[in-house]
């Protein structure tokens, strides 16, 4: 077969390193992919958002599959381009990926569900918004639990989690007044502040078959402890000791199950990978928002952990026959994924940074470097993004799982980079409390 998967991050690196191990697979494009990738397969120089681009392409070459990592261009329409041309895409339509694009759509959608999600209030501007702020919580002293979250795509920071009311008026002006996040902010949810563990469960499915993936826990905070602004992710792993058997089949009745019904219903199909952020409350699991395409960056750990052919999977969610084909097996070991990023980070940053330590760290057993923000510049890796490598470990535990993917970590180097300390901790801590 010949596959193209569109994007340029640490999850389009680990999907093409995973086809690339399918024995059907003929040529492996990336468009326009990273350093990484270049050692998996051919980059092509077309952007993830060039829609016209990409199909001219994956018409000219007679690509067999089109794999699309980034939420854009599925809420772009790639999916939809592709199959007037007959060209096969995994990954949801553009009316289903409103499922990620739209947080203002995926609370409706839930609440028609009857899925259990934290209550809230929608808000056309940032005058309205601030009115029902200061009138539910008049005193200025006064707690605040609210999450105040843009409408749109903002890659992951759109999401802000306040404790007091300045914070939140701080949080509706940066969206609504300030623009921060562009036009992703022309409309923002205020939800209630959820307590708990928060999870993330991927499940493939399509549109009457779910595949349910294990769980994977994802780290958003910028710094240790789960301090600091929201990110893209600064590490995750798989599985998560939090997330029982029991568990998931709550999560699969009550929340999966009933949403790809409703998209059904509402003549918006979903196929490609469903992922659900959640928080495990003390009254059950509530869904924080959807994602519609694998998480990065949970698709590093998850795809470490996989042993079947991914090929045959996304093939098979394609062409609506996910129910005829074998469960998918999975490494029993854990993995994680400590993402190493750029000074800066969320905020401004620098790029073309030399990165030295590379084949050092690919010569530690079980360690992968997934690379997501770099590039090739005289055949020398630089840095190129924010979140610049996913270095991913398989152990015969979690403590051995980290200390695989921090002594990879540590052989790394480049100025400014910087990692969180302490991705897994939580697990590791939970286990233990459990032996106990």
């Amino acid at each position: 077969m010949k596959v193209l998967v569109v994007g340029n991050g640490g999850r389009e690196h680990a999907l093409a390193w995973k086809i690339r191990q399918s024995p059907r697979l003929t040529q492996l494009w990336i468009a326009p992919g990273n350093a990484g990738t270049a050692e998996e397969g051919e980059n092509v120089p077309i952007a993830a958002d060039d829609i016209a681009g990409l199909v001219a392409f994956a018409k000219k070459q007679k690509v067999d599959l089109v794999v699309v990592g980034p939420e854009v261009p599925l809420t772009l329409g790639l999916v939809d381009a592709l199959a007037k041309e007959k060209i096969k895409a995994f990954g949801p339509s553009k009316a289903a990926a409103q499922l990620e694009g739209s947080k203002i759509f995926c609370k409706l959608l839930l609440r028609q569900s009857d899925v259990p999600t934290a209550d809230y209030q929608v808000f056309r501007d940032a005058d309205s918004a601030m009115r029902y702020v200061k009138a539910r919580y008049p005193n200025e002293n006064e707690k605040t639990p609210l999450v105040v979250k843009a409408d749109g795509l903002a890659s992951g920071k759109g999401v802000i989690v306040c404790s007091r009311r300045e914070d939140a008026l701080d949080a509706i002006d940066r969206i609504g007044r300030k623009n921060e996040f562009g036009r992703a902010g022309l409309q923002m949810v205020i939800e209630e502040r959820l307590d708990g563990p928060e999870v993330s469960i991927l499940a493939i499915t399509d549109g009457k078959t779910i595949l349910t993936l294990p769980a994977a826990q994802d780290h958003k905070a910028a710094y240790d402890g789960d301090t600091g602004p929201n990110t893209g992710g600064m590490g995750a792993y798989s599985p998560t000791p939090v997330i029982t058997q029991e568990l998931i089949e709550t999560i699969e009745d009550q929340i999966l199950v009933p949403t790809i019904h409703t998209m059904k219903r509402n003549r918006k199909p979903f196929r490609g990978v469903l992922y659900a952020g959640l928080m495990l409350t003390q009254t059950g699991p509530k869904v924080l928002e959807y994602n519609v395409r694998f998480g990065d960056p949970e698709c590093q750990p998850l795809l470490m952990r996989l042993q079947s052919d991914l090929l045959d999977i996304l093939e098979a969610t394609v062409d609506g026959r996910l129910n005829e084909i074998e469960l998918p097996t999975w490494d029993p070991r854990p993995a994680i994924c400590v993402v190493m990023a750029s000074q800066g980070y969320p905020g401004d940053y620098e790029n073309g940074r030399a990165i030295r330590g590379l084949d050092a760290a690919a010569a530690i057993p079980n360690v992968k470097v997934f690379h997501a923000g770099t590039t090739l510049v005289d055949g020398q890796v630089v840095t190129n993004g924010g979140r610049v490598l996913g270095v991913t470990a398989l152990g015969s535990s979690l403590a051995d799982a980290k200390l695989q993917a921090y002594t990879a970590v540590q052989a790394i180097r480049w100025p400014g980079a910087w990692c969180r300390k302490d991705i897994s901790d939580k697990a590791i801590q939970y286990t233990m409390e459990e032996a106990r």
